[in-house]
């Protein structure tokens, strides 16, 4: 199965110039925790509601006026839609991270695809908990995603 079968499409995308709390709204109107940050039509990275609230609002900055690009993450892991969902269980494993936005080969972005979408819609139930487990592990570090 490829991932674009299991892939959400609908995705809010916000710029790296949007202020936090324009992210945070868009976050909260749309249910999720993440959004993709594109800027000339390319991925450059993502935000998460824990970017927000790590990054930027504990160490006292004001969401009105800081910018996405000060609490995103830029080195994101990313997967091709034409991918098999394996593959994307692994590498959410690997890079111990939840989301996974989803490009096509000219690499723009197309969707994004999350545990929960593999772990409920792709066949591969060993896969998705061994990936699970491995996100859930503790390293010690901040995860991005």
């Amino acid at each position: 199965m490829q991932v674009r079968e299991v892939m959400s499409r609908d995705v809010a995308i916000v710029n790296p110039d949007t202020t936090l709390r324009e992210a945070a709204v868009l976050m909260r109107d749309t249910d999720s925790g993440f959004l993709p940050v594109g800027e000339n039509d390319r991925l450059v990275g993502a935000v998460t509601d824990r970017d927000i609230t790590m990054r930027a609002v504990a160490d006292g900055k004001d969401p009105n006026s800081a910018k996405v690009r000060e609490a995103m993450s830029s080195h994101i892991a990313y997967c091709f839609e034409d991918q098999d969902t394996k593959e994307a269980c692994t590498l959410m494993g690997e890079k111990q991270v939840r989301r996974l936005p989803v490009l096509n080969r000219d690499k723009r972005l197309v969707g994004v695809v999350t545990l929960g979408d593999l772990a409920t819609r792709a066949q591969h139930k060993p896969q998705t908990g061994e990936a699970l487990g491995k996100v859930s592990q503790q390293t010690g570090q901040p995860r991005n995603m």
